[in-house]
């Protein structure tokens, strides 16, 4: 996705007519963030209209011209406000920022699987925090209300305790033992050193790292250890 940035922009004045005239002073020139507004009630949209249209770090994008974030106003998320929502994002892959006027935290999961990446209150959406907001949105960052990060990573720690863990699976995406056998392959250990270190049949590693990189789609081994270390996993 293109981001306008709102960096400023230096254009330089051209050369005086003749030599003895005074040099015209540069013009600085700020590019705005270009934002599409939706709401399904029109008084919610046109007042965010108004509040954004008085922000020089903002514009409204004009009738088929690409935008770089969508606000999107509702009143609550229920199950029909999240396919808008959805559907918005998915149009064009725009970040979406959404201005709600009920805020409930169990929603928590609705609001990161549709797009959203900006979330603010209708009360709290002072032109200050919109540009705030859809700022961050623009740079590919996200600005939510503390409950509601909260929320999410209570939620992501109930799913790591209850359903991963309990299988022996985490969210880097690996087992406990094909984190084992990865950490030793790093090491420089032979399939045959890590299946004596781990009291595994050397057949069982084998079987192991065939079934990590088929499930990674990667080549060999030794791309599997270089994919884990890129991402952390070990």
């Amino acid at each position: 996705m293109t981001v306008t940035t709102t960096a400023p922009h230096t254009v330089h004045a051209p050369r005086p007519a003749h030599p003895g005239a005074p040099a015209r002073p540069l013009v600085t020139r700020q590019y705005r963030i270009a934002v599409r507004v939706h709401s399904l009630d029109p008084i919610s949209e046109a007042g965010i209209l108004v509040q954004l249209r008085q922000r020089p770090e903002l514009r409204i994008a004009e009738s088929g011209e690409a935008a770089s974030v969508i606000v999107a106003i509702v009143d609550a998320l229920d199950e029909a406000a999240t396919r808008w929502l959805t559907a918005l994002h998915r149009a064009d892959g725009d970040p979406v920022v959404l201005v709600i006027g009920q805020l409930d935290p169990r929603a928590t999961a609705a609001i990161a699987g549709s797009g959203v990446c900006g979330v603010l209150r209708r009360a709290e959406a002072t032109p200050e925090r919109l540009v705030r907001v859809v700022r961050a949105a623009a740079q590919g960052h996200g600005d939510m209300p503390p409950e509601l990060v909260r929320h999410l990573l209570d939620q992501v720690s109930l799913l790591s305790r209850t359903t991963l863990e309990p299988r022996g699976l985490s969210f880097a995406g690996l087992t406990e033992r094909e984190r084992d056998v990865l950490k030793l392959i790093a090491d420089g250990l032979s399939t045959r050193e890590v299946a004596m270190k781990l009291s595994y049949s050397e057949r069982t590693i084998k079987a192991v790292l065939q079934a990590l990189t088929i499930r990674l789609n990667l080549r060999n081994r030794t791309q599997a250890v270089a994919y884990a270390v890129r991402n952390g996993w070990i």
